[in-house]
């Protein structure tokens, strides 16, 4: 781990902004940092406004899309929302087809199989629209590069809205409506909403012709919230507002298939991180392991008998998806071991039986063992395709360009992204995309960085500093837990290995007579540096730890040295 602290911002400036909000000074560079430095700023912040959610007309062709759903049910024409086999499509999907089913009875769902169709918009459901006289496909969080798919609906007679997040190729495809906040020539002032808020701000847009305020919307905030989570967008601007109004409808009235679901959770209060680890994995394991539509159902069912039902059989999913991401990391790590690459710049590796649907994990996986960029392979059909992980700082979307002659498609963002290729092309992909990489990528790269915003001593971690601190939530890209550091701590004599093979660590650190406990995940073997009363210094979070109805302040170590 390299640790790098983060440069101290001007202080004058800090000092400003501590009088005029009256808080200390850690708080306020804290805020500097995060680009907020007057008293607006600081309260748009802290306290997120509904007033601070953009017009939905903003975004180009939303009035085309509105007016085009309207006249759809005007004249009861049949509807299909269409969305991809994630978190983010599967909630868009769910929140959009609801939403139509309060203004029309005709309304279908559609979610591609993994298996079957793969990726995006397939020919598939095109053809099951056209089966089913359906006149208008509704796309979300997919399409930006369906060209040949939309023309080939409109030859059937079947209209296009496309509501996407992904980066458009040179052309726009020749639908009704593309709302894509990511379009060159779109003026939207929020560029980086997921593909589950491009459908709310449809919903936003077709309310205004029913007399609905934002208000009437807040129930659909939960799905927006989890796919906000889940599909790591930058928790800053329109999101911020989101996730946050989204995170109170979880917490205080969630709908029946999140009840389901966290039935089995012993939490009071539910944050980002929890929607990330507790409800996005539940709903992505139906698509990974049977079919994106279970979700959709579980997100939409509105009896708690059946939702508890739909709820049982997805855990079962869950279960089995962890079973097959251990087996398969085991299975390339021994590869990567086998073909003598862990000294590469990349990591690509390939098995035709590798479970189709896991492989995203498995490519987060490994970059914990090898940390670089990392595609995972399996065979799909005749082809292969893969699932890419990148490291902070480097953008494999760029990478994956740069290979584009020996790639069949592929889409995605800087960090994640997916491609297809023939599989005589596996072996001159991987030498290209090694070459590429390792011509373009900082070597700093390479090491996992903490980024650590202040120096700390233990006695400013105080219950009224952390009651601030937590209003700095949601926390994600863009608005990361603040990380401090603190030198010259001892381990108070109490300091253990624990957890299954003793890979994390328990201590109670200690410095000028103040003493707090700390966990620290993963960090087991790091023990023999607190023992015998040595100094350390420690890079942590701050959160609460609740021990027998008790609650108190902890270190969440992220490294010691």
């Amino acid at each position: 781990m390299r640790w790098t602290l983060q440069p101290k911002p001007d202080i004058s400036t800090i000092e400003n902004l501590a009088k005029t909000l009256n808080v200390d000074t850690i708080i306020a560079s804290l805020l500097v940092q995060r680009g907020i430095t007057t008293f607006d700023q600081a309260k748009k912040f802290f306290r997120p406004s509904l007033e601070d959610i953009h017009d939905p007309f903003l975004m180009k062709d939303m009035d085309k899309a509105t007016v085009r759903i309207q006249k759809a049910i005007a004249n009861g024409e049949n509807i299909m929302v269409y969305g991809d086999y994630d978190v983010d499509g599967t909630t868009s999907v769910a929140l959009l087809s609801s939403y139509l089913k309060t203004l029309s009875n005709q309304i279908a769902t559609y979610i591609p199989d993994r298996y079957g169709e793969g990726y995006g918009i397939s020919y598939m459901g095109i053809d099951y629209a056209h089966d089913n006289d359906i006149s208008l496909i509704v796309a979300l969080d997919c399409g930006i590069k369906a060209i040949e798919k939309v023309a080939y609906a409109k030859e059937k007679g079947i209209d296009f809205i496309i509501c996407d997040h992904h980066r458009p190729g040179d052309k726009i495809p020749d639908a009704v409506a593309v709302l894509d906040p990511k379009r060159k020539d779109c003026e939207y002032p929020y560029k980086e909403l997921c593909g589950c808020g491009v459908g709310f701000k449809l919903i936003q847009g077709l309310a205004v012709d029913q007399n609905q305020t934002i208000e009437d919307l807040f129930p659909y905030l939960d799905l927006v919230a989890t796919a906000i989570g889940a599909d790591i967008v930058p928790i800053t601007g329109e999101n911020r507002v989101l996730a946050y109004y989204g995170l109170q409808v979880i917490n205080a009235n969630p709908r029946i298939g999140f009840r389901a679901m966290l039935s089995e959770v012993k939490k009071e209060t539910l944050t980002i991180t929890d929607l990330v680890f507790i409800i996005a994995p539940r709903i992505n394991a139906a698509g990974r392991m049977k079919h994106g539509l279970h979700a959709v159902n579980l997100l939409t069912e509105e009896n708690l008998d059946i939702a508890l039902q739909y709820a049982a059989e997805i855990e079962l999913y869950n279960t089995n998806r962890k079973d097959a991401d251990k087996n398969i990391t085991q299975e390339a790590l021994e590869q990567i071991l086998q073909n003598k690459e862990e000294d590469r710049y990349t990591t690509v590796v390939y098995e035709e039986n590798w479970h189709k649907g896991v492989i995203g994990i498995v490519a987060s996986r490994l970059t914990e063992t090898y940390y670089r960029p990392t595609l995972v392979f399996t065979k799909s059909g005749s082809k292969l395709a893969a699932s890419a992980r990148s490291v902070k700082g480097y953008d494999v979307y760029n990478a994956l360009e740069a290979c584009s002659e020996h790639i069949e498609q592929f889409g995605g963002h800087k960090y994640a992204a997916g491609l297809t290729l023939e599989e005589k092309q596996y072996l001159p992909f991987k030498q290209k995309f090694e070459e590429v990489v390792s011509s373009t990528i900082d070597k700093k790269m390479l090491i996992p960085e903490i980024s650590i915003n202040a120096s700390l001593e233990l006695d400013q971690i105080t219950p009224k500093f952390y009651r601030i601190l937590k209003q700095f939530a949601p926390y994600g890209p863009g608005n990361m837990a603040p990380v401090f550091m603190t030198e010259g701590l001892n381990d108070t004599g109490y300091g253990k290995r624990v957890g299954g093979d003793e890979k994390h660590l328990k201590c109670r650190v200690q410095k000028n007579g103040v003493a707090i406990g700390t966990i620290g995940f993963n960090l087991g073997p790091k023990y023999d540096l607190i023992t015998e009363g040595q100094h350390f210094k420690a890079a942590y979070t701050i959160d609460e730890n609740e021990w027998n109805g008790e609650v108190s302040l902890q270190l969440k170590l992220k490294d010691i040295n």
